[in-house]
């Protein structure tokens, strides 16, 4: 698959913005991996949290209000790893992480029967949708299919951006091209490498299209202007769960930290601050709150 990076499109301007603002994420990044090494030192029973997530919580700005809570009532200090939700699981995997919040269901199953994670439950859901210019070169407005929206994109020859980083957001990307049969490649499909924030902003920038959770969506729309063109597919459905690495495979986790943490996520005071996060800002909520939920319900 060819691909054509962010940096080879945007103009002079824009492009050194966008450099300053990963080079931001690649400082955090490196303190991430510094975390990640003293925690090889751990011994289990420490205060920290490592928590491996998915960027749209973080850039959503959901966990600034949930970590505070959480800190404050239990003693416990969550250092934050926002990489895609690919990333995430693979943390998850190798034991470098304590607790995962994801959004990839299928393979957050395939690591819960690997053994390498452990008492996996639904947090929170939202959708994905495709969002882009306001003229709508493609003539995708108000379609609710997302293969075929995709695949009028892609003979249209308008820009798309996708993420290109294996989150969950870009799995599910993936999973809409191959519905429609289409491997995309060339001038028109823009691979950013990063989180969804950037992605929105660089996708803007271009006047292009682009899948994004709603959550971040709404969280952008003042700097983007983005608009929503196709929503409603039954496979835009967004489900976010928790799991606790499993100490019995990886002795250094903090297991106790973990279920603390996981156990807030879907307690009462949590999931209140999820139903109602973004209803005074955007009128809607980013988020809908599904503890003691199964997927099937979520599905119907």
């Amino acid at each position: 698959m060819v691909m054509v990076t962010w940096a080879t499109v945007l103009p002079k301007g824009v492009a050194l913005r966008l450099t300053r603002m990963i080079r931001q994420a690649r400082i955090v990044a490196g303190l991430a991996l510094c975390l990640l090494s003293v925690g090889c030192e751990r011994t289990g029973d420490q205060q920290d949290i490592l928590l491996a997530t998915t960027t749209s919580t973080q850039d959503s700005g959901l966990l600034d209000e949930l970590i505070p809570i959480f800190e404050q009532s239990t003693g416990y200090v969550v250092k934050t790893i926002a990489v895609g939700t690919g990333e995430a699981l693979a943390m998850g995997s190798r034991g470098d992480a304590d607790v995962l919040l994801v959004h990839a269901p299928d393979r957050e199953k395939e690591i819960v029967e690997a053994g390498s994670a452990i008492n996996r439950r639904l947090v929170m859901h939202n959708d994905f949708l495709i969002a882009g210019p306001e003229d709508d070169p493609a003539g995708i407005n108000g379609k609710a299919d997302g293969a075929e929206s995709v695949s009028l994109i892609a003979s249209s020859g308008a820009r798309f951006v996708s993420r290109g980083d294996n989150s969950g957001t870009h799995f599910r990307e993936l999973d809409l091209w191959a519905a429609a049969s289409i491997e995309p490649e060339g001038d028109w499909y823009i691979s950013t490498g990063q989180g969804m924030g950037a992605t929105l902003q660089i996708a803007a920038e271009l006047g292009a299209y682009v899948l994004t959770d709603r959550g971040t969506y709404l969280s952008t729309l003042e700097t983007t202007g983005l608009v929503p063109h196709v929503e409603g597919d039954p496979q835009f459905l967004n489900i976010y769960s928790v799991m606790e690495v499993n100490q019995s495979r990886f002795p250094r986790v903090n297991a106790a930290g973990a279920k603390a943490f996981s156990d807030f996520l879907i307690g009462p005071r949590a999931q209140e601050i999820i139903r109602v996060f973004g209803v005074d800002r955007y009128g809607e909520p980013l988020f809908f709150a599904d503890a003691g939920k199964d997927e099937e319900s979520l599905n119907r």
